[in-house]
């Protein structure tokens, strides 16, 4: 099969393209790719077709290493009809690539179930499985389900503190105060030795995921007036993803000076969240990331375990390597280096956060 990649500047049309395609993502949308041009990176979109038929779309960010080499990258993409058309279309992107393009990154939108039920595989094609920028391992929950049985699916232990929270009286769904989601996703980070982008990339996709034909918003939870924990959403098709958030210790004290009760501010976030994704009308929760090795020890291994309680379905999201030219394998390895030196630096240690 031949297929080819006619770019696209009309964002409307692009993103009716992704959203209606049975493997997509929200980072295949146009907004994303405009809060990537704040990481000096550039989006180009291409509708992927065959015989003159749209049977799938691409955004490709061009990253510039050094003068004179660049990649390639299709965040959670491309978005298909087929994982079938993987190979031809690693055909088809070779055409569009410049002299200066090394390596073409992609990540299929097609979770593998994470209990071996599945192999991951090795290659389609010519793309080989390689390491994945976004988290390749993840949780998802299917919300086709009625409220009682996602309810009834939830652990013990978030039924509990779900119910807490309700009878305290914490609020959560979507809000619009970005500062509150600031201090707190903040805050998580510098507790838990994490790194960030610019402030201006978040704000620059919020507005944008919203302009052109997906969705981006904020799930607060709020007791008795305080943001306790929030994330930032990010969503397209069928599908809504939650991508950066966290949560902040209640440090206020009542007028007797005891410290305030325990809310369970994160539980009634995840399930408010869910539940907000359900009524309107999406079918698939992303948690967005677990540690693909369980440590005890580390931040990610909490994040984790508070994850499962609403959800156990784990998955891959396996990542594939396109050589373009020659420098290739040595650019594979000093992103590598990269990676691990600012692993080193912000957290003392080589290993990665997931």
């Amino acid at each position: 099969m031949r297929l080819t990649l006619v770019e696209t500047t009309d964002s409307r049309v692009y993103d009716d393209a992704v959203r209606s395609l049975p493997l997509t993502s929200a980072l295949q949308g146009w907004g994303y790719g405009e809060a990537r041009r704040v990481l000096c990176q550039t989006p180009m979109r291409y509708l992927i077709q065959h015989s003159g038929r749209t049977v799938g779309a691409v955004q490709l960010l061009r990253k510039r290493l050094v003068p004179g080499l660049s990649t390639l990258y299709a965040p959670r993409g491309p978005a298909l009809e087929s994982l079938d058309l993987l190979p031809a279309f690693a055909e088809a992107a070779r055409k569009v690539a410049r002299p200066t393009d090394a390596l073409l990154k992609v990540e299929p939108p097609s979770p593998i179930p994470a209990d071996d039920s599945v192999p991951v595989p090795g290659s389609f094609g010519p793309l080989r499985r390689a390491e994945s920028e976004q988290p390749e391992h993840t949780i998802l929950a299917d919300l086709t389900r009625s409220e009682d049985e996602l309810f009834a699916g939830l652990h013990s232990m978030a039924r509990r503190n779900v119910r807490t929270a309700q009878k305290l009286g914490v609020v959560a769904g979507r809000d619009d105060d970005f500062e509150a989601f600031w201090e707190i996703f903040t805050a998580t980070n510098e507790r838990a030795k994490l790194g960030a982008f610019p402030r201006a990339y978040y704000e620059t996709m919020l507005r944008e995921g919203n302009a052109h034909g997906g969705e981006a918003y904020i799930v607060l939870s709020r007791y008795e007036g305080k943001a306790l924990a929030g994330g930032f959403f990010l969503a397209m098709g069928t599908g809504t993803s939650y991508l950066f958030g966290g949560s902040v210790r209640d440090d206020r004290t009542q007028p007797d000076g005891t410290p305030y009760k325990d809310a369970k501010a994160p539980d009634a976030f995840y399930w408010n969240a869910m539940l907000d994704a359900k009524r309107r009308g999406y079918t698939l929760f992303d948690f967005w990331g677990i540690p693909r090795r369980l440590d005890e020890d580390k931040h990610s291994f909490g994040v984790f375990k508070m994850k499962l309680k609403f959800s156990e379905h784990r998955v891959w999201y396996p990542a594939y390597d396109l050589n373009l030219n020659v420098a290739a394998p040595a650019i594979v390895r000093a992103l590598r280096w990269r990676k691990t030196q600012n692993n080193l630096r912000k957290r003392g240690s080589a290993e990665d956060v997931l």
